[in-house]
């Protein structure tokens, strides 16, 4: 099990953010990924797409089940993790850290909508209360 890091914040969708400056990483949680099983695909966005806070921006395709990976706060696609095309198992074994999907900038009144998102031990106590 992979431990939750406690600088990154949670949607009930399962994506988790990192506020990195004036943009935000976006991934999926350890909870997400085992759930799904193996990751065999990962689409992402393109650099310079631009998202609306819950939009489908990447889809992940597990040997179970293929999932949508929603961007949780409005913003524009500039970097995208390009490992994850050749090593989509990265998900599974390193969701917070060489899993991530895509980094977004965000304006700074749409990074206020991150103190909305739930804490990694408010999202823990809420995945117990949800299993």
């Amino acid at each position: 099990m992979n431990e939750t890091p406690s600088d990154l914040k949670f949607l009930d969708t399962h994506e988790w953010i990192k506020i990195d400056d004036d943009a935000v990483i976006v991934g999926i949680s350890d909870h997400a990924q085992s759930e799904l099983g193996d990751v065999v695909f990962v689409e992402l966005p393109a650099i310079g797409d631009e998202f609306v806070s819950g939009d489908e921006a990447a889809v992940v395709e597990s040997v179970k089940a293929a999932s949508e990976v929603y961007t949780p706060l409005s913003g524009e696609v500039i970097e995208v993790n390009e490992v994850l095309e050749e090593n989509p198992e990265l998900v599974n074994t390193s969701p917070y850290e060489d899993g991530w999907f895509f980094k977004l900038k965000v304006t700074d009144e749409n990074l206020g909508s991150a103190d909305n998102m739930m804490t990694a031990d408010e999202y823990l106590s809420w995945l117990d209360g949800n299993n």
